[in-house]
């Protein structure tokens, strides 16, 4: 046996064939471990064969100090260039992935720990720079040790140049997104690596501003188990998603689709089923609906997407340390045209229920929401959120977390976006929790589903001081479509199948897709400004003595 064709496994020491490894992006077969990859390396993974075109920096100071330690930095420098056939850590390429054009900045461990000096800076703002002239999003692939030291405070200035560069690709609407491989820290983590608006990271991959072996020394805190790794981030919100190698240009093909503009056009030939009179309406008991509304069969927010059949992504984390379960969302594909989807999610079984918080999101999830709302302006794609909660998470560490200012937040944000915006009430709309995910452009209600501002037994506890009272608050309170149709609280009301949406999951989730197409279909042709505008001119009515605003 040659044993020049076998190498052993840095994670678990196991003796991997390297041409098997090299096939497999140098990812061990028994552990799963992510060996680095060479610039060269991850550029010949990701793009399309041929498809590359070199971006050359403008030239950059080498050694603004004069740097001498053991060695001279000039040494360092050119036993770097020289190792890695490299000008500097980054390496900056316009191609396509699966035919959708980007750029790439890949950067290379091997040259100086990949840390950032001047050179390294400038290859990130020409990234940034090439991605504006030509409008394609930019991907951006990390590996660094963090700022470079012989470069000083030039170095130091490398984070406010790269971050500015990012903030003018927010401006331009183009979308931006990071790959996190192992490691990257300081000034890297804490500049261009974490701004973007999508960030993924590979399986183990460490990220943070001070790494363990500086916390440790430095305040002698002992870490947690898997401190700063990948899933330790993505448990804590601060990535979207923790992507395995070989499924990364799916995934990449996929950001790329959904984060365009939308189209021209919708399908014309789906029909509106939406009731817009209330005497279109079967009335029934209101504590009837009020079950209904809450029965475990009726389709989650994640049913929906999957009865649509469309690509999604979802993308995790409020980016401020914590994601929450009761809320998901990401980038949709509806009838081939891309969207924001956000909605609550409670689940099926008590397992799910429970993992979910009942669908009760806490600040995190209102954060989150707010997140992904911005990334839809800044996109110009629709938002959709589909609202399905008996009310915000209550408790000590809700309020701990500032619950009150995470509602109002979602409220204003939403008020203010220059996209189309369409909610429905899939199940229950609990007061505040609900309303946060509803200030739209058309807010649409199925049929039998409840919108109020406190649950019927907490209405009857307190008013009534019975909480058998329920039903009698129920009705007083108007939560049925009947009635918010006739208030012109809700603008109109989705038809479910005979029984309730549990009895026919798909076909109440084909009649929801149907109605939010038609609503889109409508307003996607309005100028942002007026579309916003409009949406506050309807909200500062309700509850006056006005005859209902006309849509």
């Amino acid at each position: 046996m040659d044993l020049s064709d076998w190498l052993s496994c840095a994670g678990c020491g196991m003796l991997v064939y390297r041409k098997r490894f090299d096939r497999l992006s140098r990812v061990c077969p028994d552990c799963g471990r992510h060996a680095q990859l060479t610039a060269e390396q991850r550029l010949g993974r990701l793009l399309d064969a041929g498809s590359g075109t070199r971006v050359e920096p403008a030239p950059s100071v080498h050694d603004p100090l004069g740097f001498e330690d053991l060695l001279p930095y000039t040494d360092r420098l050119d036993t770097a260039r020289s190792r890695t056939e490299m000008d500097c850590a980054v390496r900056v390429v316009r191609g396509t992935v699966r035919g959708r054009g980007v750029v790439v900045a890949v950067m290379d461990f091997r040259f100086l720990g990949g840390s950032m000096g001047a050179a390294e800076g400038e290859a990130i703002v020409a990234a940034a720079e090439e991605a504006l002239k030509h409008r394609l999003p930019l991907l951006i692939v990390t590996a660094s040790g963090g700022a470079r030291m012989q470069e000083g405070v030039f170095s130091l200035l490398q984070m406010a140049r790269t971050s500015n560069a990012m903030a003018a690709l927010d401006e331009a609407g183009l979308l931006t997104m990071t790959l996190v491989t192992d490691p990257t820290y300081g000034g890297v983590a804490a500049s261009y690596a974490t701004l973007s608006d999508v960030i993924l990271a590979e399986p183990g991959a460490r990220m943070g501003f001070a790494g363990p072996r500086v916390i440790e020394q430095t305040i002698r805190q002992q870490l947690p188990e898997g401190f700063q790794t990948a899933e330790f981030l993505l448990e804590h919100g601060l990535l979207d998603g923790v992507v395995p190698r070989g499924e990364l240009p799916q995934v990449l093909q996929s950001l790329l689709a959904l984060g365009s503009p939308p189209g021209p056009a919708w399908d014309p030939a789906v029909t509106d089923p939406v009731i817009r009179y209330p005497e279109l309406l079967s009335e029934r008991p209101v504590a009837q609906v009020v079950g209904l509304a809450r029965e475990l069969g009726r389709p989650t927010t994640l049913d929906h997407v999957a009865a649509w059949g469309g690509e999604f992504v979802e993308l995790r984390g409020d980016r401020a340390g914590a994601d929450c379960p009761a809320v998901v969302g990401g980038l949709a594909d509806l009838d081939g045209l891309p969207v924001m989807l956000i909605g609550h999610q409670k689940g099926h079984t008590t397992q799910e229920l429970v993992r979910r918080d009942f669908g009760m999101p806490s600040p995190a999830g209102y954060r989150k929401a707010v997140r992904l709302m911005r990334l839809a302006g800044k996109l110009r794609v629709p938002v959709v959120t589909l609202i399905d909660t008996p009310g915000a998470h209550p408790g000590l560490e809700a309020e701990r977390h500032g619950q009150a200012h995470a509602i109002a937040d979602c409220l204003r944000v939403m008020g203010s976006l220059d996209v189309p915006v369409v909610s429905v009430i899939t199940g229950e709309g609990g007061s505040g929790g609900a309303l946060a995910l509803a200030v739209a452009d058309r807010l649409l209600l199925c049929e039998n589903a409840i919108f109020s501002v406190i649950s019927p037994e907490g209405c009857a506890a307190i008013l009534w001081r019975s909480g058998e009272a329920a039903p009698e608050a129920a009705a007083a309170l108007g939560v049925d479509a009947v009635t918010l149709l006739s208030n012109g609280i809700v603008d109109g009301v989705v038809p479910e199948p005979a029984g309730g949406a549990h009895q026919a999951p798909a076909a109440a989730s084909k009649l929801v897709r149907d109605a939010v197409v038609c609503a889109l279909r409508e307003l996607r042709e309005q100028d942002g400004a007026a579309l916003r505008e409009a949406r506050r001119r309807r909200l500062r009515w309700f509850g006056t003595y006005r005859e209902k605003v006309a849509i």
